[in-house]
């Protein structure tokens, strides 16, 4: 029963965000944030997020900068190779036109990818740090201090990313199409009739169908990405609880995680551009 309540332990340990709020004696962090309601930051989900996208920006900044006409170098080799596949893909899926949805690709790919490259660092070794850091430095209890280092596994980053892709799906449908086409579309599809009062009793049913598949759109692309992220990571964790022996366990597991950890990246990407170009559309 005590290995069972030290594993149960370990893992909501893990899965735990580090949480600040405000209350009514100022901020406050982690256990202190429980009945805090909607206004919890996730400030690890948040710093690594931030930090990953910066780091993206330098990385292809610097190639920019470095970049030649003539042969170039491994890295700008490497970098234009992401850059290209990334165009290719959009070329072939992005029937209209805009300058934005190439760019957007790119940092949508790379930016996920990089949040879910992540999940490879062994789970306890910078939990096992700030928690060292928050015991040292702060005299913070280490198992009140929390740190969850891929923030793709929290539901709350995947529904930012997923809501941003639909304000720019209704941006781009009321740009192509405006405000009374794109209404149109919600209401005059799929059913219709040449007889005005069964429109009318038509439209509710279009409305209604075409509102869910319009929401179910950012809804697949946060659960898909979180749900994948998080089986991992729980998988990670598992791995972790059994001690010396997680590392070749770990390792065995990263190989064919690999393979979620890009993949996941591009289908959020080529979604993401599908449901753009969608919204682009003239025809319904």
């Amino acid at each position: 029963m005590a290995e069972e309540v030290t594993i149960s332990s370990h893992i909501q340990h893990h899965l735990t965000n580090a949480k600040m709020c405000s209350t009514d004696t100022g901020l406050a962090f982690n256990n202190a944030c429980e009945d805090s309601g909607f206004w919890t930051w996730h400030i690890d989900t948040l710093a690594w997020s931030i930090g990953l996208g910066l780091i993206f920006l330098w990385i292809f900044r610097s190639a920019a900068k470095k970049s030649t006409i003539g042969v170039p170098g491994k890295f700008q080799c490497f970098i234009e190779m992401i850059v290209e596949f990334v165009g290719d893909n959009v070329r072939d899926t992005f029937h209209g036109k805009s300058k934005l949805i190439a760019p957007l690709a790119l940092t949508i790919f790379v930016w996920i990818f990089l949040m879910n490259l992540m999940d490879l660092i062994p789970v306890d070794f910078l939990p096992a740090f700030a928690g060292f850091v928050g015991e040292n430095a702060f005299g913070m209890d280490s198992h009140d201090v929390y740190m969850k280092i891929v923030p793709t596994t929290d539901i709350n980053l995947t529904a930012a990313l997923a809501l941003g892709v639909f304000i720019l799906m209704i941006g781009y449908s009321i740009k192509i199409k405006g405000i009374t086409g794109f209404i149109a579309e919600l209401t005059l599809h799929p059913f219709s009739s040449n007889n005005k009062i069964a429109m009318i009793f038509l439209i509710p049913c279009n409305l209604l169908l075409e509102l869910i598949a319009l929401v179910s759109k950012p809804f697949s692309l946060a659960l898909r990405l979180f749900g994948n992220l998080y089986a991992g990571e729980l998988i990670f964790i598992l791995i972790g609880a059994v001690g010396l022996m997680q590392l070749p366990l770990h390792f065995v597991w990263a190989v064919f995680h690999i393979l979620v950890i890009v993949l996941q990246a591009f289908v959020f990407m080529m979604l993401t551009v599908v449901y753009l170009s969608m919204a682009s559309s003239d025809n319904h």
